[in-house]
């Protein structure tokens, strides 16, 4: 309900209006009533009303100055200006002020009424727009927070390979010229595990804090998995060794500082990954962060710790660009359950692997270990619960290692093969049944993707591999196929259909709808009509 003023030096005015208000409009209520401007603008603040009923000429402050000071005050506050004829040149400096109704004396009860019906609309109307825009925002910032996950998930999988920090720069607004990534992790105190709800908990803080910690740069924060975040640290300047050290130290020892106020069952562990000047070469910064932190968990008193030696892979492991185009490959064909795909990718990178000499046990450890943790994400984003990563030690020979990846393999694959025979077949299908009742409403890949609890970049792949075509083209074949039913009824209007259908704008239902089907809305319905 809105809340009007009164405002008039004449009582038997001022009693008429809120007679009259009340009596005959049952969405708005008088809620005082002010005998001069300054008592006008007192109330205006105690009481917020949303329209004031204001009369220019009054001794003291008159309407135009009380116009002006609630003004700036309160900009939302609508005005109705009431007078007599021969004060309209005051009104003219109140239209300035954005006064769009005035009102003279004597007016009809109709005359006011309309004025109020009038205002009221356009108050509903901007309280309207006010809360699309607020839906708006936060479907935009949810939206950009999945993207981040995707992207970084991405990036770890070796997969964002032909996008320069140049096209990033554009993407984001901003200068990029370098970038590294640090992985996060929360170590239970014990042998315990934390809870979901614990590691949730967690993630928000974490996210949380990284934004008000970090403010000269820009962050995209990775999924959790199990109590490892990765973070995407994006620079507007080259990155120097020393000066960059000196920065993430300053921004980790603040982040400690808050992790210790908070009552979290675990230690904050962060690895270090080096910055790079490439946006293709990011990917190894983050097999960096991992060595980091696994050489980091063997020593309980320290909280982080950076890669010493940038590009320490490639000096350790030979041909790395074919070995992480590879663990690519060896991802797509696990996510697809093939297993003689996968078979034959683990030989060839096994194969690559052991074409040098110099490679030892321990770095086939590393490589494998690093892999794990690929195909952990990977499981994770596709909602498998499987713990049965193998444990190597380092006593262990190159052929024992590379027989349990193998059989470590070959168990995820027969994971995935029932997770796709079964669950992945229902969840697409209740996708499909989702996307068939919901068509109307604004969904989205990301909310679909939420409905069947599956990561958008799994749902997506996994939908098209399934159906033949992507979520967004049967999403549209769908309301296209809506649309053409409901043209039979000539009841309704083109408009109409359109927005019953789930699109916000004719124009662009109607490219949409010509792409479909090779005829406008109009034309296909003087055609169905003609038959």
């Amino acid at each position: 309900m809105l809340k009007i003023l009164i405002v008039d030096d004449e009582v038997l005015e001022r009693k008429a209006l809120t007679k009259m208000i009340n009596s005959s409009l049952e969405d708005v209520m008088v809620i005082g009533e002010a005998p001069n401007g300054r008592k006008a603008i007192e109330m205006a603040l105690e009481h917020c009303p949303d329209i004031i009923f204001m009369d220019i000429k009054m001794p003291g402050i008159d309407g135009v100055e009380a116009v002006k000071e609630i003004k700036k005050r309160n900009s939302h506050i609508r005005f109705i200006m009431v007078s007599a004829f021969n004060t309209f040149e005051y009104a003219k400096e109140v239209m300035q002020q954005g006064v769009k109704e005035y009102i003279l004396k004597p007016s009809s009860k109709q005359d006011i009424l309309a004025a109020v019906e009038r205002v009221s609309r356009e108050i509903y109307e901007e309280y309207k727009q006010r809360e699309e825009n607020q839906n708006l925002r936060e479907n935009l910032e949810r939206a950009v927070s999945i993207a981040q996950k995707e992207w970084v998930t991405s990036l770890l999988m070796n997969q964002v390979q032909d996008m320069t920090f140049d096209e990033w720069g554009q993407l984001l607004g901003v200068e990029i010229t370098s970038g590294h990534i640090m992985l996060f992790f929360l170590q239970p105190t014990d042998e315990s595990e934390l809870s979901a709800v614990e590691k949730q908990a967690w993630y928000r803080w974490l996210k949380d804090s990284l934004k008000s910690v970090v403010k000269k740069h820009e962050i995209m924060i990775g999924p959790i998995t199990d109590t490892q975040v990765p973070v995407l640290f994006l620079y507007k300047k080259a990155a120097e060794k020393f000066h960059f050290r000196m920065n993430a130290q300053s921004f980790i020892e603040n982040l400690i500082t808050l992790f210790k106020k908070e009552r979290f069952s675990g230690k904050l562990r962060i690895g270090v990954g080096l910055p790079y000047n490439h946006a293709n070469e990011l990917n190894k910064s983050y097999h960096e962060a991992v060595l980091a932190l696994e050489q980091l968990i063997k020593t309980p008193n320290r909280r982080y710790l950076f890669c010493e030696k940038q590009g320490s892979l490639t000096d350790e492991i030979p041909s790395v660009s074919g070995v992480f185009e590879l663990e690519k490959k060896l991802l797509d064909a696990v996510r697809q359950g093939d297993v003689n795909q996968v078979l034959y990718i683990f030989d060839t990178f096994v194969t690559k692997l052991a074409s040098n000499q110099s490679v030892t046990a321990p770095i086939v450890k590393q490589s494998f270990a690093e892999l794990f943790i690929l195909i952990s994400r990977m499981l994770h984003d596709l909602g498998i619960h499987y713990d049965g990563t193998p444990a190597i030690h380092e006593s262990e020979d190159i052929a024992v290692i590379m027989e349990k990846g193998k059989s470590h393999l070959m168990s995820v694959v027969q994971q995935v093969q029932i997770w796709r025979n079964n669950h992945a077949k229902g969840m697409l299908h209740k996708a499909k049944e989702y996307i068939e009742n919901q068509y109307a409403d604004s969904i989205t890949l990301e909310s679909a993707a939420e409905y069947v609890e599956l990561s958008p970049y799994y749902f997506s792949k996994l939908f098209k591999d399934r159906f033949g075509m992507t979520f967004i083209d049967y999403l549209t074949e769908i309301r296209i196929k809506h649309a053409k039913a409901e043209m039979e009824d000539q009841g309704k209007s083109l408009k109409e259909i359109c927005y019953s259908v789930g699109y916000k704008d004719p124009n662009y239902f109607s490219r949409v709808f010509k792409k479909q089907t090779g005829l406008s809305p109009t034309e296909f319905r003087k055609s169905a009509v003609s038959q």
